[in-house]
């Protein structure tokens, strides 16, 4: 392990809870490997204490941080500057600190769709149905409308993130070619249409997540055209009941393992220039 010095830079994960997180191993582990005078901390701050917790970053001079949940739509406003993507989504799970000036962005979307491609698939120009309207799958829309998926049908439960969704449906529409429409979890007959025509089926919710793993999104009767990729952003269990279904119906399928790894190594290479090792950190944590 590199030594701690004077010009030891610090970066840090930022919400609450924060204590189960891997970044810090997956981070440390990086900047290990790398020989980069870097270190990754994990710091339990909640909304009312971010505003402190972000000006002693920047006070002492703190490369960047993550955010995770619940503050990253209260860093999304106390941001100097925001990505195009944090701008959409209202929410910053990196920041990087640059002379004082405290710049959002969201790698969380990011993360997906490379996720998505070095599982071997490409569906820009495609359709997707999302399920879904909370932080994960307002990340995953924005960045695949932005970097070009053709039309995105999401399904939520009726409430303010079903609202939001079509409030954000409306400003994609303005910059991005994307077709974005939201529907409601229930109407299963607007569910099995639209996974007929789309190419990916992404589940962007907590059902099926450890420990209640039997719970699947999408009710048993919908059929699985063979050539849908299906997703799912839980990586505990590694395969959820979703992805047996997939598995059963002859589906190419992968979960969210590699969503983590890659938004993580996107916002590495936002703090420090660099490519971080992958193929290391997928062996030793992944």
């Amino acid at each position: 392990m590199k030594e701690i010095t004077g010009h030891t830079k610090l970066t840090c994960l930022l919400g609450s809870p924060v204590a189960h997180s891997i970044s810090p191993m997956m981070h440390n582990a990086a900047f290990e490997a790398l020989s980069l005078p870097y270190r990754y901390l994990c710091f339990d701050v909640g909304e009312d204490k971010m505003k402190e917790a972000v000006d002693a970053l920047r006070l002492f001079g703190a490369r960047g941080f993550n955010c995770t949940m619940p503050v990253k739509s209260v860093m999304a406003e106390l941001a100097d500057w925001l990505s195009p993507a944090a701008r959409l989504m209202e929410a910053v799970n990196t920041v990087v600190i640059e002379n004082g000036r405290l710049l959002g962005y969201n790698t969380d979307g990011i993360g997906y769709m490379r996720s998505v491609k070095e599982a071997g698939y490409s569906i820009l120009g495609e359709k997707m149905t999302l399920l879904g309207a909370g932080g994960a799958a307002t990340a995953i829309c924005v960045q695949a409308a932005l970097d070009g998926v053709e039309e995105i049908t999401v399904f939520s439960r009726l409430g303010e993130r079903f609202r939001k969704m079509e409030r954000l449906a409306e400003r994609l529409g303005k910059e991005s070619r994307c077709r974005l429409e939201v529907k409601e979890l229930g109407d299963t007959e607007a569910l099995k249409k639209s996974i007929s025509e789309s190419r990916i089926l992404t589940n962007a919710t907590s059902v099926g997540m450890a420990p209640h793993e039997e719970a699947c999104p999408v009710p048993k009767e919908i059929f699985f055209p063979k050539d849908l990729i299906v997703s799912d952003i839980i990586y505990n269990p590694k395969k959820t009941r979703l992805l047996e279904l997939a598995e059963q119906g002859g589906c190419p399928y992968f979960n969210g393992m590699y969503m983590l790894l890659y938004q993580g190594a996107e916002a590495f290479l936002l703090w420090t220039g660099k490519e971080m090792p992958v193929k290391e950190i997928k062996e030793k944590y992944f």
